[in-house]
C-alpha cells in the first residue's frame, strides 16, 4: 500500500491522544484504530498496524509502572502466559473472519462494560495493592486469557476492560489494577503483532511514526494516572466507552 503525507497528518496527532488516554484508563485503541481507518488502511491492516504503535506506547507506560513498584510479578508472570495464549488465538481468528463480525462483538461487550463503569458501587478504588492470593490470581489469569483473546482479535478497550475486571472482582487499587493491566496488555499487543507481521499485514513506516507519537502521549498520561488515580481514570473510561458506542453507531 502506498504511503501519503496525509496519512501521517491524520495518524500522528491522534496517536498522541491515544497514548495519553490508554495510559490513564485504557482504551487508547478506540482512538488509534479509527485513526488508521481514517487514513485509508483496510480493516485488517489497520488492526495490525495499530498493534505496532500501541505496543510501543504500552511498553513505555509499563516501564514507568514497574519503576514505581506497582507491578506484582507473582501475578504478572502467569497472567502474561495466559495473555500470550489468548491474544495469539484471537489474532489468528481475526485474520479469518469478516469485518462485520467485529462489530457484533463490540455490541455485546459495550453494555457489560458500561454497567460496571457506571455503577459507582462497583467501580471504585478499593485501596488494596495487588496481592497474589488464589482469588486474585484466578481473576488475573482468566481476564488475561479472555480479554487478551479479544485484544488479538480486535483490541479497542482492552486496558479499560482489564482495569474494570481487577477493580470489580478483586477490589484492587486503581493504580495497581492499571499497572497489572499494562503488563497484560503489552503481552497481548506483542503476541498479536507477531502473528500479523508473519502474515504481512503491518504497514511498518506508518506504524512506527504513530508509535513515536503514541509513546509521547503514554509518557504524559502514565504520570497523570499515578498522581491523580481514580479521579482521572473513571472519567476517561467513560469517555472511552462513549467513543466505542459512537464508533459502532456511525461505523467509522
Amino acid at each position: 500500500m502506498q504511503l501519503t503525507p496525509e496519512m501521517f497528518l491524520i495518524v500522528c496527532p491522534l496517536l498522541f491522544l491515544a497514548g495519553l488516554v490508554d495510559s490513564i484508563g485504557g482504551g487508547g485503541g478506540l482512538i488509534s484504530l479509527p485513526a488508521y481507518l481514517f487514513a485509508g488502511l483496510p480493516a485488517h491492516m489497520a488492526i495490525a498496524t495499530n498493534k505496532l504503535s500501541s505496543a510501543c506506547g504500552t511498553t513505555l507506560a509499563t516501564a514507568r509502572f514497574i519503576r514505581k513498584g506497582l507491578v506484582n510479578f507473582r501475578l504478572a508472570v502467569p497472567s502474561v502466559i495466559m495473555a500470550a495464549a489468548g491474544s495469539s488465538l484471537g489474532a489468528r481468528l481475526s485474520l479469518l473472519v469478516d469485518e462485520a463480525v467485529l462489530k457484533y462483538i463490540l455490541l455485546g461487550v459495550l453494555p457489560i462494560a458500561a454497567f460496571f463503569v457506571l455503577n459507582r458501587h462497583l467501580f471504585r478504588d478499593g485501596g488494596q495493592p495487588a496481592a497474589a492470593d488464589r482469588k486474585t490470581l484466578a481473576v488475573c489469569c482468566i481476564s488475561a486469557f479472555v480479554i487478551g483473546m479479544y485484544d488479538g482479535f480486535y483490541g479497542p478497550g482492552t486496558g479499560t476492560f482489564l482495569i474494570i475486571a481487577f477493580t470489580v472482582f478483586t477490589r484492587m487499587a486503581v493504580g495497581s489494577a492499571n499497572a497489572q493491566a499494562k503488563v497484560i496488555n503489552l503481552t497481548s499487543n506483542i503476541t498479536s503483532l507477531a502473528v500479523f507481521l508473519l502474515n504481512g499485514q503491518v504497514l511498518i513506516p506508518l506504524g512506527l511514526a504513530g508509535a513515536a507519537w503514541n509513546m509521547a502521549g503514554a509518557w504524559v498520561g502514565s504520570g497523570l494516572a499515578m498522581s491523580k488515580g481514580v479521579k482521572i481514570v473513571r472519567p476517561v473510561i467513560l469517555l472511552v466507552l462513549a467513543l466505542l458506542l459512537a464508533k459502532i453507531i456511525f461505523g467509522f
